[in-house]
């Protein structure tokens, strides 16, 4: 169970992915049109969360982090090489949201790649929060699987270029992110 004070907390960035075994370790992100998939096996009490941008580099399969299908296999390969098995492996995902109003929707795009790469891994998704206008705060204890989100309501200008509205947003204070 997470244990709210005292807890060592990682942050995940845009590209990058994080795997712990630690009981006290919490990670976190904040998500627009980017994807993370929290990834874990509780039965080993080890899990990872990856934050990718886009789904693939256009034209080919690039080694870099920012892409989906490179974070995917760096994040199950390194649950597997510390000790995860690969038919407990379990997975939430978040993110994926349209922050960018008359654009192709990157977002849609991601969370699209996510679900069909689980699938076709076989490696079964047991929540998942995509899509949506808002961006995300998510918090991850690896050891459990137990993910929590909260929505950065407000303005969406706030976190990306303001989308197109038929009628002007309510004026929110700014957004402090816990």
């Amino acid at each position: 169970m997470p244990r709210p004070h005292g807890q060592k907390t990682t942050n995940v960035v845009q590209g990058e992915y994080a795997i712990s075994e630690d009981p006290d370790e919490m990670l976190t992100t904040v998500l627009g049109s980017c994807v993370a998939v929290c990834m874990f096996d509780t039965g080993r009490g080890i899990g990872g969360m990856n934050h990718f941008l886009l789904p693939s580099r256009p034209g080919e399969a690039g080694a870099n982090v920012r892409y989906g299908a490179y974070a995917m296999e760096l994040l199950i390969n390194g649950l597997l090489k510390r000790g995860a098995a690969r038919d407990r492996l379990q997975a939430k995902m978040f993110g994926g949201a349209s922050m960018i109003g008359n654009v192709r929707d990157i977002g849609a795009q991601n969370a699209a790649f996510a679900r069909r790469f689980l699938a076709d891994e076989r490696i079964p998704c047991r929540a998942e929060s995509l899509g949506g206008v808002c961006a995300r705060r998510i918090r991850f204890w690896p050891v459990s699987g137990l993910a929590r989100q909260m929505l950065v309501e407000g303005p969406v200008d706030r976190v990306a270029p303001p989308r197109p509205a038929a009628k002007p947003a309510p004026a929110f204070p700014a957004i402090e992110l816990f």
